[in-house]
This record gives structure tokens, sequence and C-alpha cells, in this order.
């Protein structure tokens, strides 16, 4: 079965929705410039809701090494998800499993980027827009993810309830991950957006 990953929560009520709804996992923000950002204070808050077995994933772009510590510190993160330029050993040494997310785009070889970052639990693929590191609402050519990559796929990048179902029998991933695609605005998401997601990606027999 494809995993399911909401990214992006910030409301202890859509956190509910989600986890009802049966998400595998969610995802917090911790970067600054992002409209879908949360604070420490709100992480703990949020973290303290979760219920059991649903994956925690704090997402960080090109963060400090004293900033991811501090977070973990306080924040029961079970995954790291890096989204800028961070190389390989700086994402490994945190002792969490991690994930790294490649923007996609024609001459990006995913091949290299799963060998590079081989100690990574997944590669999640999003779209590449200039200037920004995701959370775009923007898809990409599935048709550029290659069928042997070494690493677990988490595709990511404009998905919602219309779309998921073509792109997971096109791209087969482990994962799907969705943020824009079921809010009623940025950061705050849409209970009913988000259980039709989820049911669409339920129904699908690989």
């Amino acid at each position: 079965m494809t995993r399911i990953k909401i990214c992006g929560i910030t409301r202890e009520q859509d956190l509910h929705a989600v986890a009802h709804s049966g998400a595998d996992a969610i995802g917090l923000v911790f970067y600054e410039k992002s409209p879908r950002y949360v604070s420490l204070q709100q992480a703990v808050q949020l973290v303290r809701a979760v219920p059991p077995f649903v994956t925690v994933v704090g997402l960080f772009v090109n963060p400090s090494v004293e900033y991811v510590r501090e977070v973990l510190a306080q924040v029961a993160l079970d995954v790291l998800q890096f989204h800028g330029e961070e190389e390989p050993a700086f994402c490994a040494q945190f002792g969490k499993p991690y994930l790294k997310a490649i923007r996609v785009k024609a001459g990006v070889d995913l091949v290299q980027c799963a060998a590079r970052y081989a100690g990574a639990q997944g590669l999640l693929l999003d779209a590449f827009i200039e200037g920004t590191h995701g959370g775009t609402g923007e898809s990409f050519d599935w048709a550029l993810i290659p069928h042997d990559l070494p690493l677990p796929v988490i595709l990511s990048g404009g998905l919602h309830a219309g779309n998921v179902v073509a792109a997971i029998r096109q791209v087969r991933p482990y994962a799907v991950d969705v943020s824009s695609g079921v809010e009623a605005s940025k950061g705050i998401k849409d209970a009913a957006k988000v259980a039709s997601f989820i049911n669409e990606v339920k129904s699908i027999e690989l």
C-alpha cells in the first residue's frame, strides 16, 4: 500500500483530521520563510496531540546544525526531511533517519542523487521551481523518474485528489506527500480534501 504524508500541519484540529482520515505521517515545517512554518512552541503542542503509529517528520531548508539540534531537543521528531542543498554528511549527523528532497527537472540525474544520499531513508521528489524549496503546488513530469532508483521514492509536488491515482499508477512510489493540494488556504488544511485525497490513495489496487 502506498504510504501517505500530509505536510505543513499548523493546527491541532488539522492534525486530528489528518490522523482520523488515515495518514501515515505528518510534516512540520521549520523554515521561517514558509507560510506553513511552526515555532518550537507550536511544534511541541502539536506533537503532544499526535496519536500512536503516526510518524512525525520535521522539514528543514539549509538549517544550521545548532537549529536542528535545538528543535530535536524540544520536539519529538521521528524523521528529518532536508529540502535545501544539505550535504549527505550534514543530513546524517543527527542520529535520526532522514529524507532528502530533490527538485526534479530535465537534466537532474536521480540515480546519481540516490547514490550520493545512499544513507537516506528515501528521496522526496518535488518540482523544480526557481527560487523556491518546495510547497509550490506545482507538479513535474513524472516520466523523469527512473524505475530503477535504489532508494524508496516519496512523490511530491502538485498532488491532489484528482491526480494522485494517475501519479501512483505511473510512478509506483513508496509514498505520496501532499500539502497545498489538501488546503483551504496556506497552512490551513481542508478536512474534506484530506479525506478525499487519502481515500483516493487507498482505493488503488496495484
